[in-house]
């Protein structure tokens, strides 16, 4: 079972969880949404001190803005600090993928290596532009009418427009679709969405591809850093495949007959995949 913990951060504080002892590894969700990771953390091998959070944004955390990339990295290392762990692995899914490389460009000190899962990349534009072409082309083939409301809800909430309840109605038309076989993707589990929250992190990172922040910061990275991609994700692999290239040492994996989320539909191959990985560094 895990325990709850709270980080005094400025603006509030964070809520995180933590479960098992060893090597700490420090989860960031995607999104940026509720943390739905406690699948995720199931799957680690033993030995791993497993520390997830919710970013701030969202409940239970703190909502208080800023929500740009320098603020969730201050916040991640507070919570490593909190935690007490000097150095620890970061494993990032999507969006969170993405705010771990942000962080080994920043502090590398504080970092054993990174596993991004299904990551944004860090080569402008990431893939995002595919992801959402993608995602609306495999929706329309199914609902013309749906694939256009949802991608008219979707660049709203982008933009700061729009309601909370207008993203999570595109969220929902779209999540099938983030997976290999949308036929068989399991229910979309209870998710927060926040507007200014998503809107504000996207114009941090695209910010960031405009500075060249990771596209130069991680060519000095010396540490391990795994990929793990599923191969049919609406977010092309050829994103992971270029981040990949900036690091003589990078890895990485592709999952077959999995979309975004890996360790729903592929979990044994997820966690081959993952403690691989991590004795990469011993």
């Amino acid at each position: 079972m895990a325990d709850e913990f709270s980080v005094e951060v400025a603006g509030g504080s964070i809520v995180g969880w933590e479960t098992g002892s060893g090597t700490p590894l420090l989860v960031l969700h995607g999104g940026p949404l509720t943390d739905n990771t406690e699948s995720l953390v199931a799957l680690l091998p033993p030995g791993i001190r497993a520390i997830r959070y919710q970013q701030r944004g969202l409940p239970p955390s703190t909502q208080a803005k800023p929500f740009d990339i320098e603020t969730h990295v201050a916040d991640a290392v507070r919570v490593l600090d909190d935690r007490g762990c000097e150095q620890a692995w970061l494993l990032g899914h999507s969006w969170g993928g993405h705010l771990a490389a942000h962080i080994a460009v920043a502090h590398p000190e504080r970092v054993l290596g990174v596993i991004a899962v299904d990551a944004l990349g860090t080569v402008p534009d990431g893939g995002w532009g595919a992801l959402d072409a993608n995602l609306f082309s495999r929706l329309e083939r199914n609902s013309p009418e749906d694939a256009e409301r949802a991608q008219i809800l979707d660049e709203r909430a982008m933009a700061g427009l729009g309601t909370d309840e207008d993203a999570a109605v595109s969220l929902a038309l779209v999540w099938p679709y983030y997976f290999a076989d949308p036929h068989t993707a399991p229910p979309l589990p209870h998710t927060d969405i926040s507007v200014p929250l998503y809107s504000a992190v996207v114009a941090s990172v695209l910010e960031h591809f405009r500075l060249g922040t990771l596209e130069q910061g991680l060519r000095s990275f010396d540490k391990p850093f795994a990929l793990i991609h599923g191969e049919e994700d609406p977010l092309p692999v050829d994103a992971s495949r270029a981040t990949a290239a900036l690091m003589p040492a990078a890895t990485l994996e592709v999952i077959p007959d999995a979309g975004h989320l890996p360790w729903l539909e592929a979990p044994e191959d997820f966690r081959i995949a993952v403690a691989r990985a991590l004795s990469s560094a011993v």
